[in-house]
């Protein structure tokens, strides 16, 4: 079966898995990419790597078009995404709906997991929350980072910590077996980031096959797997 290639921030990997049997039906491709922080996404195509398709920030697709990277016509909005709190499935839900509330959370965990604070985009916000909240400094011992939001929830759910807290991406958490969604990061502390999708010039594929997987990711019919998938 021929590929269509992508690069994605990890963010959108549930949706794009989810979609998979029905573009294969539809296309006669296969989808194949790797998935994870999207600063190091953007790092790999600005070195020359070259996708067919490219699921990134609406802020790194636009400047990967205005470079002449990605074909400006064909990016579209796929949705925003939150930056939310995770626990273990089976732990008790902590509240985390006031930045005192967070706080408190925070600190009375052990072990607390999340993406790369460098390369990550919920990451890096995460590690600035933790500073805003001042307990940066104090809770260093406890951190835990991961290339990407997806295995930093893995080892969150597969941990043997007694009282451990997480924090990425919704998509990620939902997306992860072995551990659950409590609530967005409360204000003013939250992040949605907006994600969009857009085709290399000249794709190593045939167009058509790119444009159906545009088309099925931001299509109407498929809102409700958006949302489920945790996409606003």
């Amino acid at each position: 079966m021929p590929e269509i290639h992508i690069l994605s921030g990890g963010a959108a990997h549930g949706l794009v898995m989810a979609l998979k049997p029905a573009f294969e039906a539809e296309t006669g491709y296969t989808i194949t990419g790797d998935y994870g922080a999207v600063g190091g996404m953007r790092q790999r195509i600005i070195a020359g790597e070259r996708p067919d398709l490219v699921i990134l920030t609406a802020a790194i697709l636009k400047e990967l078009g205005e470079t002449n990277i990605v074909d400006m016509s064909s990016i579209e909005a796929i949705g925003a995404v939150e930056t939310s709190v995770a626990v273990r499935s089976q732990d008790p839900q902590p509240d985390v709906r006031t930045p005192q509330a967070l706080r408190a959370a925070l600190l009375a965990s052990d072990a607390i997991y999340f993406p790369d604070p460098v390369q990550a985009t919920a990451g890096i916000h995460f590690q600035k929350v933790l500073n805003d909240l001042g307990i940066l400094r104090e809770l260093t011992p406890k951190l835990r980072t991961f290339p990407n939001g997806a295995t930093a929830m893995r080892a969150l759910a597969d941990c043997k910590d007694k009282n451990p807290i997480g924090s990425t991406q919704a998509t990620e958490i939902v997306a992860t077996k072995g551990v659950q969604l409590i609530a967005d990061l409360p204000s003013p502390h939250g992040l949605s980031t907006i994600y969009s999708v857009g085709m290399v010039q000249k794709p190593s594929v045939d167009m058509r096959a790119a444009k159906k997987l545009i088309s099925l990711l931001i299509s109407e019919e498929n809102a409700a797997l958006r949302k489920q998938c945790a996409f606003n």
